[in-house]
């Protein structure tokens, strides 16, 4: 199957080719041809299954085909991201495939300044990325009007619920056109979830991609119990290993992740951590050094990391067990990309265990334990 025998129209063809995208992605197989059609959708798909470009190549096609200028302060399409990080992603994802279109695109989201979204919105844009938080500001500031959207994407729904999004998005939801297409993307599917696609989508087409239990099987996963005083002299053992050249150490708080960084920093290895009490130019700053290979080590937590593709990730550390066991395949995700290979090591303290259970019942798997050469 190629993106031409899927219908995607020739400019965005260009624009694939000059990213070496030649064959479509299971998601991408199925979603393109149903959205072309206008139908709403419904994606069961974690991260990396390329769920993107799914949403974005119809969209494009469908706002350039006859384009339709917006009017000022409106957006003819709306995607809600659950984080910065997947908010900037997105909207320079759909630059790339767009970039034979000429379309105009903005990016809302908190953390920063409100005067260069403000103007970004005056004359009016095609599509809009936002986080839900700083949308409903600028709708009722008056900034942002939503009475002209037509195609409304919600992605990672289940993060939204995770961090207390869900009612924001259902109010976005209530000022919406009646007439639009409509698509939600969830890597789980929890009531309130379930509820939400009830009341947003009609009749969708249900995609669903690799069970969530489904690790990337291309990933070597490995495991150390270790006593939580000794994780970080640990860290720095591993990191001794040249071949760990571009890793991501996960923490479970935002404090531990400055820890840890500070920790590493000390030490000499250069890590960068990212989490939500940071800036949204410190965050981008961040992943920019990581993605550019100037910082080794990006320390993060989850609800950061929703938003990081970057590739040739070689090594992903769960520094700390996540308490969700779906947050662990998402984050060994990280590694592995594009057809790549990963190596996922944990760290686990005797209170972990529990979190350990949970995840090997998810995962239907015993991660292979490795001993340690720490005194006790």
């Amino acid at each position: 199957m190629t993106f031409v025998s899927l219908g995607v129209a020739e400019p965005i063809l260009r624009a694939l080719q000059a990213e070496n995208y030649t064959h479509p992605t299971p998601i991408q197989a199925k979603a393109i041809p149903a959205l072309l059609a206008g139908r709403d959708l419904l994606g069961i798909a974690q991260t990396g299954t390329g769920k993107t470009a799914a949403f974005a190549l119809p969209l494009l096609q469908r706002l350039s085909t006859g384009h339709v200028p917006p009017g000022p302060k409106q957006a003819r399409a709306l995607i809600l991201a659950p984080t910065r990080e997947l908010a900037v992603q997105i909207e320079q994802s759909l630059r790339t495939y767009g970039r034979f279109l000429n379309l105009r695109l903005a990016v809302v989201l908190g953390g920063v300044s409100q005067n260069n979204q403000v103007r970004a919105m005056a004359r009016g844009v095609d599509i809009l990325v936002a986080t839900p938080g700083r949308l409903l500001d600028l709708v009722q500031q008056k900034h942002v009007r939503l009475d002209a959207v037509s195609t409304f994407i919600v992605d990672e729904a289940d993060r939204m619920l995770d961090m207390g999004f869900i009612r924001d998005v259902r109010k976005l939801v209530a000022m919406l056109p009646r007439e639009r297409q409509s698509m939600l993307f969830s890597a789980t599917m929890p009531d309130d979830i379930v509820k939400l696609t009830h009341d947003m989508l009609r009749s969708p087409e249900r995609i669903v991609v690799t069970p969530q239990s489904k690790t990337a099987d291309r990933i070597t996963q490995k495991l150390y119990f270790v006593p939580m005083p000794q994780k970080r002299q640990l860290l720095s053992e591993l990191l001794k290993d040249v071949s760990m050249n571009r890793v991501i150490v996960f923490t479970r708080t935002k404090h531990g992740a400055n820890r840890v960084a500070e920790h590493l920093s000390r030490t000499g290895v250069v890590a960068e951590a990212i989490h939500g009490n940071k800036s949204q130019n410190a965050r981008q700053r961040a992943l920019e050094m990581f993605r550019a290979g100037k910082a080794r080590v990006l320390v993060a937590t989850d609800i950061a990391a929703r938003g990081i593709d970057i590739d040739d990730i070689t090594h992903v550390v769960n520094f700390e067990l996540p308490n969700e066991p779906e947050s662990y395949v998402h984050r060994i995700g990280r590694t592995a990309r594009a057809g790549g290979e990963g190596i996922a090591i944990s760290f686990c303290d005797a209170s972990e265990r529990g979190f350990l259970r949970d995840i090997e019942r998810l995962i239907r798997t015993k991660i292979e334990v490795v001993a340690h050469e720490l005194p006790e």
